[in-house]
């Protein structure tokens, strides 16, 4: 799986969105996120945009403007962020993976794609702003990662 840097930047700008929170502090304007995170400000603020469009993040115009979260850190998944500025979790060449289908030796691959979405869904979508923010992250994602495999590249 290849995470777009849309993405990465997108969730690192939502978990200072996400400190700003639960700091009582309002919103934060997109130099701010960038310089926090020495992220390119023109990308964030096309990034900032999708986010808003996709109801994660509230805009308020003026001097002290700047973004917050829509809802609070523990309601919004980090999928939710993926979803929003890069699409679907999953797909195969433009297709949902429960809309593939193949002849042959192939016709159960449809079964593995949708497979690799659950999977990606299971640490996703239940693993929130907050879990990550905090560093208790859900049991789905400690097990995964408590195996020493987990951490090795495979040739």
């Amino acid at each position: 799986m290849d995470i777009s840097a849309r993405t990465e930047y997108a969730v690192r700008a939502m978990l200072l969105l996400a400190e700003a929170a639960s700091a009582g502090e309002g919103p934060v304007s997109v130099e701010s996120l960038a310089t926090a995170q020495a992220l390119p400000r023109k990308f964030l603020e096309a990034i900032a945009a999708d986010l808003r469009a996709a109801g994660l993040v509230t805009s308020t115009r003026g001097a002290r403007g700047g973004y917050a979260l829509a809802r609070p850190a523990t309601d919004i998944a980090i999928g939710d962020v993926f979803r929003a500025v890069d699409g679907p979790l999953a797909e195969v060449r433009g297709l949902r993976p429960h809309e593939t289908a193949y002849d042959g030796v192939a016709a159960h691959l449809p079964t593995v794609w949708v497979a690799v979405r659950a999977s990606l869904r299971a640490v996703l979508d239940e693993t929130s702003l907050a879990h990550v923010l905090s560093g208790d992250l859900p049991p789905t994602v400690r097990d995964l990662t408590d195996d020493p495999e987990a951490w090795t590249n495979r040739a």
